[in-house]
């Protein structure tokens, strides 16, 4: 059977398509849609994408990404929060690739929201451009609400992928960065540039590319997190300090550490995704307030 391709969207057709729906990108809605056939080719191509994916998308927009993921995956599932532009996907499928119209499925929702029963087949991949404003709450959700999703490959703004790459000592290692490294291997796969957008934002972006790594402990995920939003709440603080309120004392948050193999003088910024694991571990056993 001979590849069916799609035909991308290039500048003409983005604005063509957006005028027709009315569409004037929003901030709110963090809307930049891409209008770079090269650009999409490329992330599709790193995100190593084949025939036995399912792949999620998260904010399709006006159809640029998921033209190019047709011919590559499976099957295709979109998930777009705005209602005309999850009515339009399916015909924009059908105009620009028709051969693979029926590899796409799109779910009008909010990412945030999405459970793994909304999905007919449990999706293998992620790949997104996604909203500045929401891009690392969207991917610890899905990453702790699919455990089917094995690797990804997203678009955000390139601090934000910065900052879910970080590794412990860098300085813009925190939060998204520790949660993350509880789900997968999350490293920078690339700088996108502005002009690849409509409207050209006013920030950087870049790709980050995951892929699915066992727990880290068998600690409760929820447990260890609260851990790791007590140590960075006061990031400047040693962890005897920051941890103090969550373990009831400075002087039990001192202990605990010490189980743990954690020196109390140290800060949050300087552990790993471990290292937290086993404070929450520790905190089972060592009694007293």
């Amino acid at each position: 059977m001979e590849d069916q391709q799609a035909t991308l969207l290039g500048p003409a057709d983005v604005r063509r398509l957006a005028e027709e729906l009315g569409i004037r990108p929003t901030k709110k809605l963090g809307q930049n849609f891409v209008h770079d056939p090269n650009t999409v080719r490329r992330i599709v191509a790193a995100a190593s994408v084949s025939a036995a994916d399912v792949v999620l998308e998260v904010g399709p927009g006006l159809g640029s990404l998921t033209l190019a993921l047709l011919p590559a995956a499976g099957a295709v599932t979109a998930v777009e929060i705005d209602p005309v532009l999850a009515a339009r996907l399916p015909r924009t499928a059908e105009e620009f690739a028709p051969g693979l119209a029926d590899r796409l499925t799109v779910i009008e929702a909010d990412a945030l929201r999405v459970r793994a029963e909304d999905f007919a087949q449990p999706p293998t991949a992620l790949v997104a451009n996604l909203p500045y404003n929401v891009a690392v709450p969207v991917v610890l959700h899905l990453l702790a609400e699919l455990p089917t999703l094995a690797h990804g490959l997203v678009m955000v703004q390139s601090e934000v992928a910065d900052r879910m790459a970080a590794r412990p000592g860098s300085r813009v290692y925190g939060v998204p960065s520790v949660k993350a490294a509880w789900f997968a291997d999350v490293r920078r796969a690339g700088p996108v540039p502005r002009t690849v957008f409509w409207p050209v934002p006013n920030v950087d972006s870049g790709l980050v590319a995951l892929r699915r790594v066992p727990p880290p402990s068998t600690a409760p995920r929820q447990d260890v997190f609260r851990v790791v939003d007590a140590a960075f709440a006061q990031r400047r603080k040693t962890l005897r300090a920051a941890l103090a309120g969550w373990a009831g004392s400075a002087t039990r948050a001192e202990a605990v550490l010490r189980s743990a193999g954690v020196d109390p003088a140290t800060r949050g910024e300087q552990l790993e995704i471990g290292d937290f694991a086993r404070i929450a571990e520790a905190a089972t056993t060592v009694g007293g307030h």
